[in-house]
């Protein structure tokens, strides 16, 4: 049986230009085989790069380019400027350069180009913004007024560890959806499968510890048989990505936080509470899972942000005064 994210790509471009494969699509396919199978990428990982290289393979065909020896540098940056031209955000292109760098270097690797003609290749520069967090004081005070005496129903009491745990140990969405149920009490320390299947190990704060553990208790009255989901739904069943998101907004819409918050809201919260408090830049890199120091640096523009409002606000010498006169 053909595999979702292989179907995707194949379907994308027969639709349109009937069966025929060209060698380019032959060797794109090959490539998002060796992603699952070899490399292990993540689904998400493997879908954006279906995704992207079947625009590619689009490309491609309108130009007659049926081989990958016929794909040159000038193409490449044909191929990025009419993404951007056609409406897709920087960021969005940078992916899209990203996954046909990497299907091309695939193909220099196993000797059929001589170079990567994407290696050289620039995406549009685009406005980084940097990530939304929760205030900390707002945060934990909407975490203490649900006591474990006030979440009222059980499934209550799941929502309030959901929030708890991704707060506590900077949890992605995907790692929290895939946690089982731990051999006994929820332990201080947990291992988790992170992007590009890599392992860490993260805290789990003592104030966690205590709300999922009375979920556990919980937990056996819902669960289906066999079933070793931490979070589990209504029906028992494992709860999906998307119904955690749900269960997170509206917890927060329960507690009376202003802004939407989801998952990964909270894992910014997470990394920059941590670093204000702590400085350590490294520390919060490895309890993210950041493979490179550049991706946790963002963290420390909020950091100084932050530093920079409380100058401004509280400095004697932080603004200009007003000028009455002009200087002599």
């Amino acid at each position: 049986m053909q595999r979702p994210w292989l179907r995707l790509f194949t379907c994308r471009f027969n639709k349109v230009n009937g069966s025929d494969t060209t060698l380019v699509e032959t060797a794109i396919a090959e490539y998002l085989s060796y992603l699952r199978d070899e490399k292990r990428a993540s689904p998400h990982t493997q879908l954006a790069a279906a995704r992207d290289l079947a625009v590619f393979v689009k490309d491609c065909r309108a130009a007659h380019i049926d081989t990958p020896a016929q794909i040159d540098v000038h193409f490449v940056r044909r191929h990025v400027t009419t993404l951007h031209a056609g409406g897709r955000q920087p960021r969005t292109v940078q992916r899209m350069l990203s996954s046909l760098r990497g299907w091309l270097r695939r193909e220099t690797d196993l000797g059929r180009l001589q170079s990567n003609p994407a290696q050289g290749v620039r995406p549009p520069k685009g406005r980084r913004e940097l990530p939304k967090t929760v205030d900390a004081d707002a945060l934990n005070a909407a975490l203490d007024q649900f006591s474990l005496d006030g979440c009222a129903k059980p499934l209550q009491l799941r929502d309030q560890a959901i929030v708890e745990l991704l707060y506590s140990s900077g949890l992605r969405l995907s790692e929290l959806q895939a946690l089982d149920v731990p051999p006994t009490a929820m332990p201080g320390e947990l291992r988790v499968l992170g992007k590009g299947g890599k392992t860490r190990i993260v805290p789990v704060g003592g104030k966690a510890r205590v709300v999922v553990d009375a979920w556990l208790e919980q937990r056996p009255a819902y669960a289906a048989a066999n079933q070793s989901a931490l979070f589990v739904s209504r029906n028992g069943q494992r709860l999906s990505h998307r119904a955690i998101q749900q269960r997170v907004d509206i917890w927060a819409r329960r507690a009376g936080l202003p802004a939407h918050l989801h998952p990964h809201r909270l894992r910014h919260s997470f990394a920059t509470h941590l670093l204000e408090n702590s400085g350590e830049l490294r520390a919060v890199q490895e309890l993210l899972g950041h493979a490179n120091l550049a991706t946790t640096q963002i963290y420390t523009q909020l950091d100084w942000k932050h530093l920079a409002k409380a100058y401004d606000a509280s400095h004697p010498r932080a603004h200009y005064p007003h000028r009455s006169k002009p200087l002599s």
